[in-house]
């Protein structure tokens, strides 16, 4: 089982109340609400091996070389937002007005995931969607990628028995993401979604796609000509059936097309540091868990997942 761990405590900071709060008044929201979700996983799905991938670069300056525009909106709204390498990846997504107090949580998690003894593996110069595309694709058993990032359906393979489980309501719901749940939503399969997915464009990551090829668009140019390179020879093929419109749309986007994919496609072959992904029964660094959860409060949330490690 492989977690977009910052996808996770960024859905469970705004899921769990900011009340919960440390004894000396900090919140804890997401350290709490990340164990909590931890725990349910664990519970509801016993996975052999476990580990927390994470973003050592949340805006990595080659993606931004390549397209200036991806996660530009996420400093431009906020200037308190973390600069590539540091943490807060979402920190631009705050509506205005509101402090962020989610940062200052990250590296109470980090800790607090050392001390179980849960991997937590990161890259210098990669996001966490590298991270997982890398040991997703290196993995010899099945594996399950928990995330609330669409961007990881690429990662989809039915040969390779990698799915992603993504949350609807918390992680006690999830809708579990095969080849086949793919094609009926979109029209593709693991492979094609990437290439969908560049074409749409996505503002959320600032990227632009191509002008006026939408979701449905996309999906039925790679129905017609397989893949982005097709697409794209088609569209320099006076003959092809693409219409007018389309062919001068793709052809105006030439520039972006030729650099997107390797912005949008995760990386498969990061170089990841030693780590061992099996599930602790007990914690790791139980003093130095104890006194974390002395200085947190964290309580039955911590509690909760040592018990379940334990079953």
């Amino acid at each position: 089982m492989l977690l977009d761990t910052a996808s996770l405590y960024f859905r469970a900071y705004f899921g769990v109340p900011d009340s919960v709060r440390a004894p000396d008044g900090t919140p804890v929201n997401a350290v709490r609400g990340l164990l909590d979700f931890i725990a349910r996983l664990v519970q509801d799905h016993r996975p052999d091996d476990l580990v927390a991938c994470m973003d050592a670069d949340w805006r990595p300056q080659w993606r931004v070389e390549l397209i200036p525009s991806y996660k530009a909106h996420r400093v431009a709204n906020d200037q308190s937002a973390a600069q590539p390498g540091e943490h807060a990846p979402h920190s631009g997504d705050y509506p205005e007005g509101i402090p962020d107090t989610l940062s200052p949580q990250v590296p109470v998690i980090e800790e607090v995931l050392d001390a179980i003894g849960i991997a937590r593996v990161g890259a210098p110069g990669y996001e966490a969607d590298d991270v997982i595309g890398t040991l997703a694709t290196r993995a010899s058993s099945p594996v399950d990628i928990v995330t609330g990032d669409r961007d990881l359906y690429q990662l989809v393979s039915d040969a390779r028995q990698a799915r992603v489980l993504y949350p609807i309501k918390g992680v006690g719901t999830l809708q579990t993401v095969d080849e086949e749940w793919l094609r009926e939503k979109y029209g593709v399969d693991g492979s094609g979604y990437a290439d969908l997915a560049l074409l749409r464009g996505d503002p959320s990551d600032g990227l632009p796609g191509v002008p006026g090829v939408g979701e449905k668009t996309a999906a039925k140019l790679l129905a017609a000509y397989g893949d982005l390179a097709g697409i794209m020879a088609a569209a320099a093929d006076p003959t092809s059936k693409l219409t007018p419109a389309q062919r001068k749309r793709l052809v105006e986007a030439k520039d972006y097309v030729a650099v997107a994919p390797r912005v949008v496609r995760v990386a498969t072959d990061v170089t990841l540091p030693a780590f061992d992904p099996a599930l602790p029964t007990t914690p790791r660094h139980p003093e130095a868990l104890d006194a974390l959860t002395t200085r947190w409060g964290l309580g039955t949330s911590l509690s909760r997942l040592i018990m379940t490690l334990q079953r």
